[in-house]
C-alpha cells in the first residue's frame, strides 16, 4: 500500500509587508523540508503524512476530508489515491470543476497559487495576502528527503 505524502509552505503577510525587503525576506523561506514527526503528522489511518510549515494568521484554515470515492480534498486541490492524480480547482468562491495537475505516482509535484483574502480583525478590515505552496508524492516507501533530494516532475502554478 503506498502512502501519500503532503507538504504543504503558507507565506502570510498584509498589505504593510510588500515592501522589496519584506519580499525578500519571504523569498528566503524553504519550499522543501525534511518530513520530521511532529511537526508532521498522520491522517486517514497513516495513509497519509501532512506536514505544514506556515504563518497561520487565518488560523487552522486548511481541512483535509476524504470522500467514499478515495478523495483527499484541501484547500483548492484533491488527491485522487486510486489513480494516484492531484487536481487544482483555483477559486474556491466559484465552484470550477477541478483540473487534472499530473501523476504522483512515485513522482513529486510541486503546485503554488496566491490569493488574498479580506480579512476583519479589532473593528478593522485589511487584505491577507498569502502564497501557498503544495509538494506532493505518492510512494511505498516514506523517503523523509524526498523534497530536498530530488527535484519535483512538474512545477504547476495556479
Amino acid at each position: 500500500m503506498s502512502i501519500l505524502i503532503l507538504q504543504i509552505t503558507i507565506k502570510q503577510w498584509d498589505k504593510s509587508q510588500r515592501t522589496d525587503k519584506h519580499v525578500e525576506k519571504r523569498a528566503k523561506i524553504p519550499e522543501e523540508y525534511a518530513i520530521a514527526f511532529p511537526p508532521a503528522f498522520h491522517l486517514f489511518q497513516d495513509r497519509c503524512i501532512v506536514d505544514q510549515h506556515c504563518d497561520d494568521l487565518l488560523s487552522d484554515r486548511l481541512t483535509y476530508r476524504l470522500d467514499g470515492e478515495g478523495k483527499i480534498k484541501f484547500d483548492r486541490f484533491q488527491v485522487c489515491t486510486n489513480t494516484k492524480t492531484i487536481e487544482y480547482t483555483g477559486n474556491p468562491i466559484s465552484q470550477k470543476a477541478f483540473r487534472k495537475v499530473g501523476s504522483i505516482d512515485n513522482n513529486w509535484i510541486k503546485c503554488k497559487y496566491e490569493w488574498r483574502y479580506s480579512v476583519y480583525k479589532n473593528d478593522y478590515y485589511y487584505w491577507l495576502y498569502e502564497e501557498v505552496s503544495v509538494n506532493v508524492i505518492s510512494m511505498m516507501t516514506l523517503d523523509k528527503n524526498i523534497f530536498l533530494n530530488s527535484t519535483p516532475s512538474t512545477l504547476f502554478k495556479g
